[in-house]
């Protein structure tokens, strides 16, 4: 008898489902916010280097407790972990919402509630995504994954289209309203989803060493080795170009807020097609050359992308770079799950939290070069850099 497609099963799954339904609103929200403040920054400054400031900060905890953040999610119950994050993030949002009603907003508002976002965000892999691939069982950990992560792909496309609209009609006051109420909700479904599971007790004098075990573990494994390097390739060189968005489109063609918040959707429109592609496919799960090949397509239509002389043209390769990042997002977690040892999967998934927050060192970088030579021919060069590292990362992770 076959057996039973991964996806209908995986949607037979209230926990599957609820956990599924709260990264949804968390990650569309996030994007909503990243959009807003981006778009506010510039309007503020006009400078691309401001708002490479102001988004740097969600991604500079992962950087400094990406990896501590893993070890203690092994320690810690995982959805009281979840659940506290959500309930931060929906403070933040009501924060700025006030502020911004009152007329007090400024920068530093921004940067410190993306300060506090990003810590939230460092637990993601170690949390809620571990508890999705937990959920589904090791038969249908990439499936599960790819689904996931075509709720990723659908955030990151819908959220900043939303935020693009929300900053041009109802504006930033209202933005955060939304935002705050959506993180609640999905604190909610989190808080009705019945989870165990084993926990050791917590030592702070050993969680360095822990991460540096699971660092030395990782090495180890040419497959593992690969997840890390590529994910640091990826987030200095290929994902910055988030950060300088509204200066591209403003620079580049003359766009409207709603038209960057279109262009910002392109790429995860394509990540959606592919993903949905991946959580439906059925037989031996992909694997390391799949990540490998789907991450360098992406820094080779983006390089196309910032050089394309309209928008629309734009917009169309950079949907078909999309497919290349649906391919990383789902094995990025997923090559872990079937690769790592159980008792270090949450350490390790932090190891690669801690180079996903790499992104701000590309950030900064990418938007004083986006200042001093437009940001087309920055992101451009920075993706051209990116395709060289990763050549390298494929040569020194062989089996």
């Amino acid at each position: 008898m076959p057996d039973p497609a991964p996806l209908r099963v995986l949607l037979s799954d209230r926990a599957f489902l609820k956990l599924w339904g709260a990264g949804g609103l968390t990650n569309s929200m996030r994007w909503v916010e990243m959009l807003v403040s981006g778009l506010y920054a510039y309007e503020l400054t006009r400078s691309a280097f401001a708002v490479s400031l102001v988004l740097m900060a969600r991604a500079l905890p992962m950087l400094l407790m990406g990896a501590l953040s893993g070890a203690v999610a092994e320690s810690l119950n995982r959805k009281h972990l979840l659940m506290a994050g959500q309930a931060l993030t929906a403070l933040g949002a009501i924060a700025i919402a006030m502020l911004a009603a009152l007329g007090w907003l400024s920068l530093w508002h921004l940067w410190l509630n993306g300060l506090i976002g990003g810590l939230v965000w460092t637990n993601e892999l170690a949390t809620r995504r571990r508890m999705v691939a937990e959920t589904a069982g090791p038969e249908r950990i990439v499936p599960a994954i790819a689904f996931d992560t075509t709720t990723g792909s659908t955030t990151r496309m819908i959220g900043p289209m939303l935020g693009g609209l929300f900053y041009e009609t109802i504006g930033v006051t209202a933005a955060y309203v939304i935002a705050s109420a959506l993180y609640l909700i999905a604190l909610l479904l989190v808080f009705t989803v019945e989870y165990s599971q084993p926990r050791r007790t917590l030592v702070p004098r050993r969680l360095f060493a822990e991460v540096a075990e699971a660092l030395r573990i990782a090495l180890a494994h040419p497959a593992l080795r690969a997840v890390l390097g590529v994910t640091l390739v990826m987030n200095i060189f290929g994902f910055s170009y988030n950060s300088i968005l509204p200066a591209f489109g403003d620079r580049a063609f003359g766009a409207s807020a709603i038209e960057i918040g279109l262009l910002a959707a392109a790429e995860p429109l394509g990540a959606l097609i592919s993903g949905l592609a991946l959580a439906l496919r059925r037989g031996p799960q992909a694997g390391r050359r799949v990540f490998l090949l789907g991450s360098a397509a992406f820094l080779a239509v983006l390089v196309l992308a910032a050089l394309a002389p309209s928008l629309w043209l734009a917009a169309l390769l950079l949907m078909l770079g999309g497919f290349g990042t649906a391919a990383f997002a789902s094995l990025q977690t997923g090559i872990v799950m079937m690769e790592a040892p159980v008792e270090a999967r949450s350490r390790i998934l932090g190891l690669t939290t801690t180079c996903i927050g790499t992104g701000p060192l590309g950030v900064l970088v990418l938007g004083a070069l986006a200042d001093g030579i437009g940001p087309p021919f920055a992101i451009a060069g920075f993706a051209l850099l990116g395709l060289f590292f990763l050549a390298l990362v494929a040569f020194a992770t062989k089996r």
